[in-house]
């Protein structure tokens, strides 16, 4: 049994509850059994390396589930995944030292308490489950004694954190200031020059000027860095063509994805049991006569919509419910129905009709879909002898001339668009393009697709000026362009001092826009028109916006002080006051974790935390 001076970390209590996750020191942190290692210390209060690996493991696995990408370690390392991982298990350890140093602890009714509502124990009725509570420790290798001194040690840490930061507001005055800046509204009126409004058509260009105008921007006239590369490859779909297949093994698919083809009616369903078939009646009841939806039911259990969906089913998926359940024609809600968890109303959302594709009917895609398995199956197959060839020394011609590898070459470069069907239109092509090297042997690489290639760098072409008689067309065009903007600057600040100058009301040609706020738009004006009206002070200001190659001038016209007494202004307000004070209680505890840090003193061992970097992927 461990000592509590050794749990320098947030345990699954952080987890199951979300005890920590205040917005001022959440740590995110993970660990069910510490290990014997560490990685350093606060004070007496170890943080173990089995503490560092989960919470490590876990940030990822977060990253991983928002991104939908894979988070490899050099990429957590490039963000500092890492770092930010031990400082959230260093400010963790410090509440633990600091509590065990004054003395700070809770009692068994508030241990028995934070149990008994934790989410993750909770049982079908949705109150606490001793068969559900049993499993999770069970499945997290902890005894309940060791878990009960756990949430202990954590509302422990809990007690000085709201202590610490508990009471803080925000000053009214902030608060007001703040809103006020938010919903205040301002009125402008805009216009466009364009190039019509010119006085005069921009001249000529005469040929000296666009030479110097193509040495001046040769960025804009460089061909990119091109790599010329032989390659060869193989992809399923290349080689599905040749794919012979007979009708047994068109079956066998068909047999193997029969779920595709031939589906009972299934229905989406929610289920939620109640205590007593009395309760339930007096539900359905109430759901009959529209006074309440079947989903009020299950908040009410302190449960979410999703923590009632059975999902998709069939009728032989609910047993002896199922008859009543599939014998509604609209969806709707039936029951009581007796389950083996008691009874339970049930709510059809939707009905999905039976599916019924022959195997003739699916012969055509099944031919197509076993071409293209049987392919990259073959394709894996014949890894080893592709390998062999190239590691014998073969070059890719001869590859070519004795497998189905097919050859060919591409001029590539990183930022160009590839061709369709191209085999830079791999990602995996492309990362190799770019690092190979004019000294490297071919080696054989996969295709997300199940493909396979090998490549070979012949050239490498610098980048390269392209000559002025080769884009002259593009010069001319991209210095009218510019001309023509400059000279349109140049009429926006002749029109905006002759406007400021003439007094009353704005020319026709303006647009008027009333009432924008800072989060809004005008429409058909650049993004930035509407940061510049709430960057200038005074009604009457004209300003020139240069934006997205157009030019704009834009006039002040009033501005519309916030009125804080209205019921949304309050939202807004009240929106401010939770946002600054929780700002000031994150500054306020982050000044008091590293007190406690610098009073305790904390040691980290690199070498340590650098072996468990190498391990966790």
């Amino acid at each position: 049994m461990k000592n509590l001076r050794t749990h320098g970390k947030s345990t699954i209590v952080w987890v199951l509850m979300g005890l920590m996750v205040l917005g001022l020191g959440g740590f995110g942190v993970t660990s069910f059994s510490g290990g014997s290692t560490s990685i350093g210390s606060v004070g007496d209060t170890t943080i173990t390396a089995d503490d560092y690996a989960r919470a490590l493991r876990n940030q990822m696995n977060a990253y991983q589930q928002q991104t939908g990408q894979p988070m490899s370690m050099a990429q957590a390392q490039a963000m500092g995944l890492p770092q930010a991982v031990q400082s959230q298990l260093v400010t963790a350890a410090a509440l633990e030292e600091q509590a065990r140093r004054i003395g700070v602890a809770v009692g068994d009714e508030k241990v028995r308490q934070t149990i008994l509502e934790a989410p993750a124990f909770r049982g079908p009725t949705g109150s606490f489950d001793r068969a559900a509570y049993a499993e999770v420790l069970r499945r997290e290798n902890l005894s309940e004694a060791e878990f009960e001194r756990e949430v202990r040690t954590d509302e422990a840490r809990l007690l000085i954190q709201r202590a610490v930061a508990g009471g803080v507001s925000a000053p009214e005055a902030a608060v007001e200031t703040t809103a006020k800046w938010i919903l205040e509204r301002r009125d402008v009126s805009w216009r466009e020059l364009t190039a019509d409004m010119l006085p005069a058509p921009v001249a000529e260009p005469d040929e000296e000027t666009l030479k110097a105008w193509h040495s001046a921007n040769a960025d804009r006239f460089t061909a990119p860095e091109l790599r010329k590369i032989t390659y060869v490859w193989l992809t399923p779909e290349i080689l599905a063509p040749e794919v012979q297949l007979d009708e047994a093994a068109l079956r066998a698919a068909y047999d193997a994805n029969i779920d595709e083809y031939q589906r009972p009616e299934r229905r989406l369903v929610s289920r939620l049991v109640f205590p007593s078939a009395e309760e339930a009646e007096a539900a359905k009841a109430q759901i009959d006569a529209g006074t309440a939806p079947f989903e009020s039911f299950v908040i009410q259990r302190g449960l979410q919509p999703e923590d009632a969906e059975l999902g998709e089913v069939a009728q032989a998926d609910l047993g002896a419910a199922g008859e009543a359940v599939f014998g509604l024609e609209q969806p709707g809600v039936v029951g009581p129905l007796q389950t083996d968890l008691g009874p339970a109303l049930f709510s059809v959302h939707a009905i999905l009709d039976p599916v019924n594709i022959p195997f003739e009917e699916a012969q055509q895609d099944l031919r197509a879909e076993a071409a293209l398995d049987r392919a990259a199956r073959t394709i894996e197959d014949r890894m080893a002898e592709y390998e062999d060839l190239l590691a014998g020394g073969a070059t890719l011609e001869q590859v070519a001339e004795e497998t189905e590898l097919q050859l060919g070459t591409i001029e590539w470069s990183a930022g160009a668009t590839p061709e369709e069907g191209s085999i830079a239109g791999y990602q995996a092509f492309r990362d190799r393009a770019a690092e190979a090297t004019e000294a490297d042997f071919p080696e054989l690489a996969s295709l997300d697709d199940g493909g396979v290639f090998a490549l070979r760098l012949d050239e490498i072409v610098p980048p390269t000026l392209r000559p002025f008689e080769e884009v002259r067309d593009e010069v001319e065009a991209d210095w009218r362009r510019a001309e023509t903007h400059r000279q349109l600057l140049a009429l926006a600040a002749e029109q905006r001092l002759t406007t400021e100058a003439a007094e009353g009301q704005p020319a026709p040609e303006w647009t008027e826009v009333k009432d924008i706020t800072r989060d809004g738009w005008i429409e058909n004006a650049p993004a930035d028109a509407v940061a510049r009206a709430f960057a200038m002070a005074e009604p009457g200001e004209i300003e020139i916006v240069d934006a997205d190659n157009r030019v704009i001038l834009l006039r002040l016209d009033s501005v519309d002080q916030a009125d804080l007494a209205g019921e949304d202004a309050q939202r807004i307000t009240d929106a401010v006051g939770d946002r600054l004070e929780q700002s000031l209680q994150s500054d306020l505890f982050d000044y008091y974790a590293r007190a406690v840090q610098r009073e305790a003193g904390i040691s980290l061992d690199q070498s340590a935390i650098n072996a468990i970097n190498a391990q966790v992927q």
